[in-house]
């Protein structure tokens, strides 16, 4: 398989991440004008299980280093395997309602309290089951993260309280989804086995990048059919989403939109991953997460979801960005 050696390349596959776990939302934003989320989330899931598959039979079975995808899944002990899917399964319930946050309230303020709410609980559990990295450095990262949400949660109520359509159930799904999306990277990080860094050799019993990505897409995948149809049925608003749906409403391009956007997440995940090994997993967790200022950029400048905001709120949204900045810088130099 491929491994990462260089600290530099490890960095710039988790900025690679950053941009690809802000940017996914767009194809929910583009495929919700035609149907309901929850559709298209079946696609992003196929998307998803389709990405890690592609990885694990190119990057992860060529290579000098490790073991080959197919010889490191023969060899992984069942807890570890365990441990990868369960990650998915916690991962698809937390998107799943950040999706619905998406839709109620916008890019802007999911993204920024959503997925900054879980950077930070992922950063702390990241390190807490790993050990690895600079602790003082990492919790001043966070720290200017939470300032972020915050200033966030400010500038949505200001938008609220102007008599925008701006709900706080929004914000209260983006919370529960951050939450549980704060605890799945663990399962992945912990399944994965250490590299030798001159052997190249990883540690028996435990899992390749390549393989927990593709275990966690299963997972992923398979808990769709449990937490999606629940949301089908009762759904957090609006009316029921009739299963047949999927087939007479959507079309060729709706699924391709969708597949695309579950790839798009994905290729963000499985650099993630890879980069941990080289990174640390608690950086690469965290720095990934700056996703939640590339949504935001998305949401307040391509999409408007702030125009007609009361005056002042723009200065609330420049100081989210700048403190997101801070924190996201803080975090890569932990390790420096």
């Amino acid at each position: 398989m491929i491994i990462v050696e260089s600290y530099a390349v490890a960095v710039v596959m988790c900025v690679i991440t950053m941009m690809c776990w802000g940017s996914w939302a767009n194809t929910q934003k583009l495929a919700s004008k035609e149907w309901r989320f929850q559709l298209f989330y079946w696609d992003y899931a196929i998307g998803v299980l389709l990405l890690s598959l592609l990885l694990a039979f190119t990057m992860g079975s060529t290579g000098g280093g490790g073991r080959g995808f197919l010889a490191d899944l023969e060899q992984a002990d069942a807890k570890w395997l365990g441990s990868a899917f369960l990650g998915g399964v916690i991962f698809n319930l937390s998107n799943i309602l950040l999706v619905a946050a998406i839709d109620i309230s916008g890019l802007a303020v999911a993204f920024p309290v959503g997925v900054g709410l879980a950077l930070v609980l992922g950063v702390i559990t990241t390190y807490l089951a790993t050990q690895e990295g600079n602790a003082p450095m990492l919790a001043l990262g966070v720290a200017g993260i939470m300032v972020a949400i915050i200033l966030d949660a400010l500038a949505y109520r200001r938008l609220a309280s102007s008599g925008q359509k701006a709900p706080v159930k929004g914000i209260v799904i983006s919370v529960a989804a951050g939450l549980l999306m704060g605890f799945f990277y663990k399962y992945v990080a912990q399944a994965m086995g250490r590299i030798d860094p001159l052997t190249k050799v990883i540690e028996p019993g435990k899992l390749s990048p390549y393989t927990a990505v593709v275990l966690f897409s299963v997972g992923l995948l398979l808990s769709n059919f449990i937490w999606n149809s629940i949301m089908m049925v009762k759904p957090l608003t609006g009316a029921p989403v009739p299963f047949g749906d999927y087939f007479t409403k959507g079309n060729a391009r709706l699924h391709v939109v969708g597949i695309l956007g579950g790839m798009i997440w994905n290729i963000g995940m499985s650099f993630s991953i890879i980069a941990s090994t080289k990174a640390g997993a608690a950086l690469s967790y965290g720095l990934g997460q700056g996703a939640t200022m590339i949504g935001a950029l998305w949401g307040v400048f391509i999409w408007q979801e702030f125009k007609g905001a009361p005056p002042g709120t723009n200065k609330l949204l420049a100081a989210m960005f700048f403190f997101y900045a801070l924190g996201l810088v803080i975090l890569v130099a932990s390790k420096l």
